[in-house]
């Protein structure tokens, strides 16, 4: 018998940790941001899956709008493993292996996890003193061959 990680792992209890990470200080709307919100039943597919309903808006929504995990046809419990396996450094093929996932499903997945890090990467602030070593700075004219001619023909001209 083969074992597979998938096996060891709940979709409830992925749904639960996706839920502490996003609404660890309460579930607010992800469209209008209020808090006060209605809990609407789980999602007849996916069990673990908390549907919610804003008062603010109106809109309904579930614990995974707005995520790099909505609108996917693999489970969430695939996605955090898949995630977990990048973590490890796993390549893609090797991720797509023991998920069993056909390997250009597993390289968009891959891409849709990076793109979601790089879009949620906070911005960065330098503030103090701040050092550069070996700078190089491009002080010709890339591009226009005349201006370097001109500035060329002046520097002979005084020299």
């Amino acid at each position: 018998m083969e074992l597979r990680i998938q096996s060891l792992i709940s979709d409830e209890s992925c749904y639960e940790v996706v839920r502490k990470m996003r609404w660890g200080a309460g579930v607010k709307c992800p469209h209008c941001e209020a808090k006060d919100i209605v809990r609407r039943g789980r999602d007849e597919q996916e069990k673990g899956r908390q549907r919610y309903e804003c008062k603010g808006c109106g809109k309904r929504f579930d614990d995974l709008t707005n995520t790099v995990f909505a609108g996917h046809h693999q489970s969430l419990k695939v996605w955090m493993i898949f995630l977990y396996f990048m973590g490890l450094n796993l390549s893609t093929r090797q991720i797509a292996q023991e998920l069993n996932l056909n390997k250009d499903d597993a390289q968009r997945m891959a891409e849709i996890l990076r793109s979601g890090v790089v879009e949620r990467k906070p911005e960065t602030a330098l503030s103090g003193e701040v050092e550069c070593d070996e700078v190089y700075v491009v002080a010709g004219h890339k591009g226009q061959p005349e201006a370097v001619k001109k500035r060329t023909g002046r520097a002979g001209a005084i020299g």
